[in-house]
């Protein structure tokens, strides 16, 4: 059997607009550039030892009806003006041996920076969490060094995606979406 084993990641994200909910995902598939794949979604382990590479690297291995992992937000409405955002954020440990958490956040009324924000530290207190470790996100951040700091000197690296968009004026379905697109080879 094939190693299921993800050893590169990249990140992505789409907005799309039309008159028919399917099609305006489809549109933010197409926007960030992963319509080809057929999209299996998976909760939220990020394996030891996985790269992150750039988008467009990653784009480059995708092929047409392809099986394709990731982790996905989404977020939806066909009413106009309103704030929709989808982010998904990653927590690393600085050991790449040992594996990390990948959220993922969906709402209304948040902009990208937000988003990003929640995410990343919602993905830094899932992993601490499976260390038995408590954190506050606020306590344990480090500005300076840009990683959380917790429990025994365990240092977290984070970063994130996020999509936020207003729905569209004339009430066509507005779709965003975010992705950690995951590589098997």
């Amino acid at each position: 059997m094939q190693n299921l084993t993800p050893k590169r990641m990249f990140f992505t994200k789409g907005v799309g607009y039309h008159r028919n909910k399917l099609q305006s995902f489809e549109l933010a598939l197409r926007d960030a550039d992963i319509e080809e794949c057929n999209i299996v979604t998976v909760s939220s382990i990020f394996p030891p030892n996985c790269r992150i590479i750039p988008k467009k690297s990653g784009i480059q291995h995708i092929r047409p009806g392809q099986i394709t992992f990731m982790v996905m937000a989404r977020e939806c409405t066909n009413e106009p003006n309103r704030l929709l955002c989808a982010a998904i954020g990653l927590a690393q440990p600085k050991d790449k041996k040992q594996y990390g958490y990948i959220s993922e956040h969906h709402a209304f009324g948040e902009t990208d920076e937000k988003a990003s924000d929640f995410a990343e530290d919602l993905a830094a207190t899932m992993l601490a969490s499976t260390l038995g470790i408590e954190l506050d996100p606020a306590k344990a951040w480090d500005e300076r060094k840009q990683l959380y700091v917790a429990g025994n000197n365990r240092q977290f690296m984070s970063r994130s995606i996020a999509q936020s968009a207003r729905g569209h004026k004339d009430g066509l379905w507005t779709t965003v979406l975010s992705a950690a697109v995951m590589l098997m080879d």
